[in-house]
């Protein structure tokens, strides 16, 4: 018994030995990539002279002195600089422009997948071509035709760009899940008399779900970190300011007090933030869908 437990405790030894390597090197890199956030996170909630005059760092020397402490920088941006608007509107372009692509990918992918119509496999080729085009090609062309529709500047046109934009990468990606479910599946249930919208609704989309969120996920994080598309459809307009747009403002009329800047950045991280670990368990079943058969 003794003979079996040391040999036990040998291999486990053995085992970390042989991993710690790996595990030494994902420290490191977490350590470096996160470094810049934390002193980021840390400066926005120091004082301007604190900030001129010592490193961030230095505040976890007497972290209980609170005189180095201060919310006057998220106060001044909310309020003074316009950023809580500019958050509300981020938030009114994000939604939309993140649940319209996906609505309609899932069902584009689903005709690809599971039904039978002329020209199917020319239109899908024509969606995956356009995984190629660089959206900046088609900029100046949508902005003339918004204008003529006088789409330009609103929240529609927006919308409309990004689901356009979204669309072809949404489809692929949910193509590639969809196509891979059993085929004994839509079999008896178009034997027992259901229809495509009916097996669309009763089964693809539950089973889609680690799918549909992984795209959500990057479609989410795209258009709120977007700041290209939403100057040219939207404008420097302060009403219908964006995030990504009030904090490039502030980059060039704040660029000595970037305590204020700290501040701002980390404001735009927050709903990334909680989007992202809300939806991390699918986003990990999406990424895995499919690699293990059986």
């Amino acid at each position: 018994m003794t003979t079996y437990s040391q040999a036990r405790q040998t291999n486990a030894v053995q085992k970390f030995l042989q991993k710690a390597p790996v595990r030494t090197a994902v420290f490191i890199i977490c350590f470096l990539w996160t470094l810049p956030t934390v002193g980021m996170f840390v400066s926005s909630f120091r004082t301007a002279n604190e900030i001129r005059t010592t490193g961030w760092w230095t505040a976890f020397i007497h972290p209980f002195e609170f005189s180095q402490w201060t919310l006057e920088n998220y106060s001044t941006v909310l309020t003074a600089d316009g950023m809580l608007n500019a958050f509300i509107n981020s938030l009114i372009i994000t939604i939309p422009a993140t649940v319209i692509p996906i609505t309609l990918a899932a069902f584009a992918a689903y005709a690809f997948a599971w039904m039978r119509f002329p020209g199917r496999d020319w239109l899908f080729a024509v969606v995956v071509g356009l995984l190629v085009v660089p959206l900046q090609m088609a900029l100046i062309p949508v902005l003339r035709l918004y204008t003529d529709l006088e789409l330009n500047g609103t929240f529609l046109g927006t919308w409309l760009a990004h689901t356009g934009f979204g669309l072809p990468l949404a489809i692929y990606l949910l193509y590639s899940y969809i196509s891979q479910l059993p085929t004994e599946l839509f079999e008896s249930a178009f034997i027992d008399g259901a229809s495509h919208y009916t097996a669309f609704t009763r089964l693809v989309l539950p089973l889609s779900v680690p799918a549909i969120a992984s795209f959500a996920i990057f479609q989410f994080l795209w258009v709120w970190n977007d700041l290209l598309v939403a100057l040219v459809f939207l404008g420097t307009n302060p009403d219908v300011a964006i995030v990504t747009s009030r904090l490039s403002a502030m980059v060039g009329t704040k660029g000595e007090a970037w305590h204020l800047l700290t501040a701002g950045a980390f404001l735009t991280m927050i709903i990334p933030l909680i989007v992202f670990f809300s939806l991390q368990r699918y986003f990990v079943r999406g990424l895995l869908a499919g690699s293990v058969k059986g």
